[in-house]
Formats: structure tokens, sequence, C-alpha cells
């Protein structure tokens, strides 16, 4: 064989692959034809894949040809014997993993198999890349590398997208992708925030900034009143430089501001999102986020009067940033201070244009920050969140001279994420091995992570070893085992879940923390030292009320208060590794890649429509599909969004950061669905966001990601012909 030129298995079929997928879209007697689908996903790897993969005649000759032609990074292959890596390729071919849907395959092919060059071929299979991963975040080590692989090929585990993508290849991008930086009130805190915003972007990275520390428009400078821009400046400068920093010209940087609501600015920073707002404000890709404290919902129920406070006067006499001082237990002597410059807003009229805000862009996300601090077991202060609204987790800030000089070096934040696949990790033989394995992949992850360009969140990542172990296909397992979504049961069954991976992340994370002889910073400081985070699983055994979910947790192994104990017991000896383990992600490409309904979410239609750019739509079929799990297949738009936020907040009691909770309404909501509309217009009003905010609140959630509003000429999710067919 010439390893120039592979040789290439040529095929020639008529391209019908598409067609039969968006037959899908085209009920037969009222039913939609299922079968169609299948035959897509086969004909796709009749016409398309096997034509143009790469044929190699051994193991041998396709690794070395990877290898000499600088796909594959040489050095961790060397980590095993080349016998060992052909067993283990050998071994996950033999699972005979076959893509159930069409739009499973198209997306791995499309997005994640490797390519020649040319981008015309395909070097990997399913199987290879899944070995190729296993074998990078093993490290070395065989068993773990064929424990992750069996995980992986059984679709329990999922690495987040850019691990899963670049895990192994020679030419690669970072193994995260999602960081979060703050900015204190200086010019060179600003000056290096944009910095890290283009280095960030640079390497394919979603950014969260928090700029509730810069002072507000009109603050005095160098004592000259009147002289500060305030925020809205630093927010075009920072969409500016996720725009040019585009990964030669593939895709616009992504970035997300975060402001608390008692910021002057507070009104300038949601104009602009708003569709008339002037150009010189108006941020078009830039994403809103708010830092919302319990005293705002407190001010909104009296229909209060509310301040809102100069973060330059708070900062000269608290000693520290706005966004480290505690405002609800403050604000009545931020009110009374005399030295803190403070203007005032009607408190439900700052709600409304939050309210018109999301109706009209689906922004502002929302961060409960004093719910998340409230839970947080380790010392210090979460001041914002991410790009998707799930990460939380303590920063400090730093302090930098005029040479641009880390005096201080403060603490930022990388993602590194995993996804569990909840039927397919429910039907592990053995949960706990399951968990501790993805614990050890994302481990290396966040191990292996240097992101030198921005030292505080190298230095965050070093000093804190976190992960963002999180679930998806939830939808799918209430359907699979016909629950409705939002009932009782899906209720304890979503408890009971997240209990479980609570107890077997930090079991792993201890095991880890014992080989290693080594914590997270200031890990004696935390509540899980001295045992106060394992007083709510203590104090009573946890019992299933219905038969039907107990069951399906039999062979899980729930702990019992005597497995809490002895697990806190071994914490306050050894350690954990971790800072924090688990988040909750809005699962997209890869939840396609394994067939599952996208995180914690409902489905949105029985038949997903997705624009391709070049290929026009393709369709996707919930998982499961069924006559059997119809019934339990109820739109998100068609769900009291009170049944979504119980659920995510029973299991926001067991992850220790936060989830990607979109609220899905719709413009006309239907007759019967929210008692408080009865008697009242059935648009959707600014009200009906406020009660629902006030309801997750209440919940306990500590954030809500997008609104997403359903009309009838909506691009997004428009009509569907099958919404009421059988199967």
């Amino acid at each position: 064989m010439n390893l120039d030129k592979p040789k290439v298995v040529n095929q020639m079929h008529e391209v019908t692959y598409f067609k039969l997928n968006n037959e899908l879209n085209r009920p037969v007697d009222g039913k939609i034809p299922m079968h169609k689908d299948k035959e897509a996903a086969r004909a796709y790897f009749l016409e398309h894949v096997n034509p143009n993969t790469v044929f190699f005649y051994t193991l041998d000759e396709k690794l070395d040809y990877l290898i000499d032609h600088d796909y594959l990074e040489k050095d961790f292959l060397d980590k095993y014997s080349r016998e060992f890596v052909k067993e283990l390729m050998t071994v996950t071919y033999r699972k005979k993993f076959r893509f159930k849907s069409f739009m499973a395959a198209f997306k791995f092919y499309t997005q994640y198999a490797m390519k020649t060059n040319d981008g015309k071929r395909y070097l990997e299979r399913y199987e290879d890349r899944i070995v190729f991963c296993a074998l990078y975040l093993a490290n070395g080590d065989e068993k773990l590398a064929s424990q992750l692989a069996t995980e992986m090929i059984h679709q329990r585990y999922q690495p987040a997208t850019p691990t899963f993508l670049n895990a192994g290849r020679k030419r690669r991008g970072e193994l995260v992708s999602c960081f979060l930086i703050q900015v204190t009130d200086d010019m060179n805190s600003i000056g290096r925030a944009i910095n890290s915003a283009l280095q960030l972007s640079r390497i394919g990275g979603g950014v969260g900034v928090s700029l509730s520390n810069i002072r507000a428009a009109g603050d005095p400078i160098k004592k000259i009143e009147n002289a500060s821009s305030g925020i809205v400046p630093v927010m075009k400068l920072l969409e500016d430089s996720f725009s040019y920093s585009n990964q030669l010209g593939q895709r616009n940087g992504a970035g997300a501001v975060y402001l608390n609501v008692f910021h002057p600015d507070i009104v300038s920073f949601l104009s602009t999102k708003k569709e008339n707002a002037d150009e010189k404000i108006r941020v078009k890709t830039l994403s809103l986020g708010l830092v919302v404290p319990d005293k705002f919902y407190e001010l909104v129920a009296k229909d209060s009067i509310m301040y809102l406070f100069s973060p330059y006067d708070v900062e000269r006499e608290y000693g520290r940033p706005f966004s480290y001082v505690d405002i609800t237990k403050e604000y009545d002597n931020l009110v009374n201070n005399p030295r803190i410059k403070k203007s005032k807003i009607q408190a439900r009229e700052l709600e409304n244009e939050i309210s018109k805000l999301q109706q009209e862009s689906g922004y502002p996300y929302i961060v409960n920050i004093d719910t998340a601090n409230r839970s947080n077991p380790i010392d210090g202060k979460i001041i914002m969140s991410n790009l998707c609204s799930e990460i939380l987790q303590v920063q400090q800030y730093s302090v930098i001279n005029d040479a641009q000089e880390y005096e201080v070096m403060g603490t930022d934040i990388s993602c590194n994420l995993g996804s569990t696949n909840i039927p397919n990790l429910m039907a592990s033989s053995d949960f706990g091995l399951s968990v501790e394995t993805m614990v050890r992949a994302l481990t290396y992850v966040t191990d292996s992570s240097s992101i030198v360009s921005v030292p505080t969140v190298k230095n965050g990542n070093d000093k804190a070893h976190t992960i963002g172990l999180g679930a998806m296909n939830l939808h799918g397992m209430f359907a699979l085992n016909q629950m409705e979504y939002g009932s009782p049961e899906s209720i304890e069954f979503t408890d009971a879940y997240f209990l479980a991976l609570n107890y077997y992340t930090l079991k792993a994370s201890n095991t880890i923390a014992k080989e290693r002889g080594e914590s997270f910073y200031n890990f004696e400081r935390s509540k899980y030292y001295t045992g106060e985070y394992f007083d709510t699983y203590t104090q009573g055994e946890f019992v299933f009320q219905f038969d039907k979910v107990k069951k399906l947790f039999e062979h899980v192994g729930i702990p019992t208060i005597k497995d809490w104990e002895q697990l806190k017991a071994d914490i306050h000896e050894h350690g954990l590794y971790h800072q924090n383990r688990l988040a909750i992600a809005p699962t997209g490409s890869i939840s396609y890649v394994n067939e599952a309904t996208a995180s914690l979410h409902p489905i949105t239609r029985l038949i997903e429509e997705r624009q391709e750019k070049k290929t026009g739509k393709t369709y996707y079929p919930a998982p499961y599909l069924s006559n059997d799990t119809l019934p339990y297949y109820k739109s998100a738009y068609d769900i009291d969004m009170r049944k979504v936020i119980d659920v995510y907040a029973v299991a926001q009691k067991h992850i220790d950061q936060g989830m990607s909770l979109t609220l899905f309404m719709r413009s006309d909501i239907p007759e019967g669905m929210y008692e408080w509309k009865k008697g009242r217009t059935s648009k959707m009003t600014t009200r009906d966001l406020n009660i629902l905010r006030y309801y997750a609140w209440k919940k306990g959630v500590k954030s809500i990601y997008y609104v997403r509003t359903f009309t009838e000429n909506s691009e997004e999710i428009g009509s569907n012909n099958c919404e009421s067919c059988t199967i």
C-alpha cells in the first residue's frame, strides 16, 4: 500500500439517505414511518461513509499511517504496548456498535471523525475515536483504558465535545472550551481581561466575564466626578475581541458578561440587547447574565424601591470588590451609608424589564447567587457563572500593578466536562465502577489542562482540580419507563439518580486523593472536611415511595446512612481531590451522537427538525420513540414549566455546581396550563416569567439559562406534522 495515497473503497450509489431521513416528517396513514430513519442510517454508511473511509489492511498499517502523517500523537500511544492498543481496538470493534438513527451517525462523521487533510475522507470510525480517547485519557493505565472504552462504546459516558474531538490528535485544540474570568475596577484588570478574552477565544473557548466590580457610568476617576463611562464600553470591547479572535475564521468567539442587579448600570446593561437599541451601545453576539441576590426577590415581593450602589464607593468602604460583598446581608448598611453613592429604581419595574428582554431575546441568564453560595461547601465566594450558566465555583480576585504583573494571583475557572447517559448508566452492571471510571477520565482532563496564556485560569485549575460530570437523556429515561415528565415518579427517580451520582463521585474523588496524597487547595476549610456537608444525608435513609422507581435502582446501590457516615470519615481522613464534581451542561451535538434527549430537558418535538448549512433539513426522532413511549413524550412547550423546575430542583439538591435550565414558553399559552392566567389573556406576559423565576428561586434552583419562546412563525421550532401522529 502506498501510504502517500491511501487506498479508498469506491462504491457508487444514488444518494438516498437524506431523502429517507426526510420521510420521517411525512406521516403515512397518520403514522410516523420510523423505519425510514433506520434505512437512512444504513444508506448513509453504504453511500457515503464506507466509500469515503480510508481502507487499511491491518491495524499496524493504520496506526503507523496515522502517526507518521501527523494525525495521531505518538507519545500517548507509546505509553502502551502496540499489542495492547490493537487488542483494545479489536475488542471494541467486536461490540458491533451500530448507530440507531441517521442523525447520530451524521453528527459523528460530520463533526468528530478524523478526516484526511483535504477533509474528503474519513480516517477513523466511531470505535476508533472511542479507543483513542480512552487511551489518551487513561494516560498509560491499561485497566482504566479498557474500562473507559467499555463505558464509551456502551454510551454510558460521553466526554464533552472538545475532549471527544481532540483527545489523541497530533494537531488539536484544547480538551476544554469553557472558561470564567473576572474583572476588577482598574484599567490593568480591564486590559488583562480583554487579552484573556482574545487568548481564550483563539483556542476555541467560550468565556464568561464578570463586570460587576467595574465602576458605574458617572463615577469618579482619580477623584474627578462623572469621568467613568461605565460598563457598556467594556462590553463593546469584549464583543469586538470575541469577533476578532475567531479561530482562523472558522467561527466567532463566544462570550457572556455577568452583572449584579444592584449595579447602577443595570438598565443600560439590559438595553444593549434590545432590538431597537442604538447601534452605539447594542451588542449582537455577546450573551447577558444577571447575578441576582435574595434581596432583589424580597424587594420585588414588597413592591419596594430598590437602591443601586456605586461599586467604586462600596469597594472603598469594604476593602474588597463589589462582587465579594454580600448585598442581601449588607443592604440596609449600604442604604444608610452616606459615603456610598446610590440611585433608586422601582424593583418591579426592573423585574419587568428583565422579563421583557427575556421575551424578546431569551436573555438575560439568571444566577441566584445567594442560593448558590448557601449550598456552597467550599471556603470562598461564588460571584458569577459561564456561557451556559451551569458552572458555579468560588473565585479569588487578582491584584495587578502598572507593570501588568500580578501582585496577587487570583483564581479563575476552566470547565472540565463530561456527561452520563442516564438510561445506559442505569443498565451498568457496576454503577459505582462506571462513575469512578468517568471521574478518572475527567481528572486527566483537569490535570493536563494548562492555559498558560491566562495565568489566573491556570492557577485556579491547578489548585481546584475541578470537574463537571453531568447527565443527559433524562426525558428519554422517563419515556422508556412510562413516567410523565414532572410526575411524582419522575421526581423520585431524579432524586435517587443524582443522590447516587453525588455519592459515587465523592467516593471516587476520595479514592484519588488517597492514592495521590493530595486534596484540592483549602480542603481543610471546606464543609467536606468538617463533615457539615453530609448532615443532609446522615439524618435519614432514602426511602422509595414508588415500586417502579425502586425496581430500577435494585442493582445501583443507593447509599445508606452507614455508607454516608463511612464516606464522611474517609473524606475527613484522606480528603477530596476535586473541589467541584457535578454540573449539568446543555448537551448539544453529543446528545445526537448518543441518541439521547438533551441534558435534563423535555424534548421540544417528537421529530426534531434541524437546518444543516450544506445539506438542508435533517430530522431526529426522540430516542426510544414507539407507540408505548409516545404518550410520555409531551413537548416542553406544552408542559407546565413548574414541573420542569421541580425536576431540576430535586436534582440540584445533590449537584455541587449548577444546571443549564431553559424555560420553554409559548407566545400563546394553552388554556389551563397556569392557574394565574384564568380570566386573563392567553398571551405570554412579563408576569408569567416573573412568577416562574420567583418559583425557581423558592425551589432552590441556582440558575436559569435561556428563555425560549415558541411562535407560529418561529424558525427555530416551526410547525410539525408529526406531533399528534402514532408510530
